[in-house]
């Protein structure tokens, strides 16, 4: 028994059952979105994994634990508390030590979900080789936890304020397999794709199902990216996210924007120089994603 582990009973029960259930992030809570808008959007994507016969599991660091399933009143505390934390895995014992709030990333959600026995977990755009890295060797640590840790991450690509050919380079070093949903192309989070070709594309929750199994089965250690193409309607021109991008890229430099605080950064001025285009994009990829996951959760399910 892990004493910093939390499941709520409803994830618990569901797991012992056999039912399937998907991990949700918190970090897009907490620093990815405006409040209220971020608990909003949060209940909406748990709503969505219910309606599609999907137990959600909300993870966040609460009182010292590492809480697998969250309650509305926690929900509302992780979005609506100044100074959350941003918890990747080299802060979490600091923070579990401490008994901080903290809200936790694609790496450290997916340690949480690993723990509980949790296989797929839905977030927006995973972490990755920021612009130039070639001199900051800024990697989100996203790519290091989805090497070794046994989870599935349904997401719509990586996000596009980020290097995507060389996001998908060290991938592909690290062996992970980066599979496109009905797609050839990565999707760069905003927009339905990128120049940049995925290693498989598959067309069937069914046929992901197929290749998880194979994977865990044949003793492979290691997540797998399933990348989910935003919705057509929502989808942003190319070239006109692009200058967005470039511009909150400039922002952040001039002002020494460094480390774990330049995503958050990044999206907020986004958000703003693109009238608030960018957040309905993000709102409706997460739930995208949510239906993706759940069918795929539904179909490994089957096969326990």
């Amino acid at each position: 028994m892990n004493k910093y582990l939390s499941i709520h009973p409803e994830v618990q029960q569901a797991l012992e059952n056999g039912l399937p259930v998907v991990a949700l992030e918190s970090t897009i809570i907490a620093h990815g979105m405006p409040y209220p808008q971020n608990v909003e959007t949060a209940k909406r994507v748990e709503a969505e994994l219910r309606l599609n016969g999907v137990v959600p599991a909300t993870i966040a660091i609460i009182d010292g634990t590492i809480k697998v399933g969250l309650t509305e009143v926690e929900l509302e505390r992780i979005g609506n508390t100044k100074g959350v934390i941003k918890v990747s895995r080299r802060d979490l014992p600091v923070v579990l030590a401490n008994k901080s709030l903290g809200a936790t990333t694609v790496a450290t959600t997916m340690i949480g979900a690993e723990l509980a026995g949790i296989k797929v977990f839905v977030t927006g755009g995973i972490g990755g080789v920021h612009r130039g890295a070639q001199e900051s060797f800024d990697i989100s640590a996203d790519l290091d936890e989805l090497s070794k840790t046994n989870v599935a991450v349904v997401c719509a690509g990586a996000k596009s304020i980020l290097d995507l050919g060389l996001t998908l380079e060290y991938l592909e070093t690290k062996g992970v397999p980066v599979l496109g949903y009905q797609t050839k192309y990565l999707p760069a989070f905003y927009t339905r794709e990128s120049d940049f070709l995925v290693d498989q594309q598959v067309d069937s929750p069914k046929e992901i199902a197929d290749i998880l199994k194979a994977k865990w089965g044949a003793g492979l250690e290691g997540g797998v990216v399933i990348a989910n193409p935003i919705p057509q309607a929502y989808s942003m021109d190319r070239l006109a996210i692009e200058s967005v991008i470039q511009k909150a890229i400039g922002s952040a430099e001039q002002q020494g924007i460094r480390g774990k605080e330049v995503s958050p950064y990044l999206l907020k001025t986004i958000k703003e120089l693109s009238g608030g285009e960018s957040l309905a994009s993000n709102i409706e990829l997460v739930l995208n994603n949510a239906r993706l996951g759940a069918a795929i959760a539904v179909e490994l399910s089957k096969r326990d």
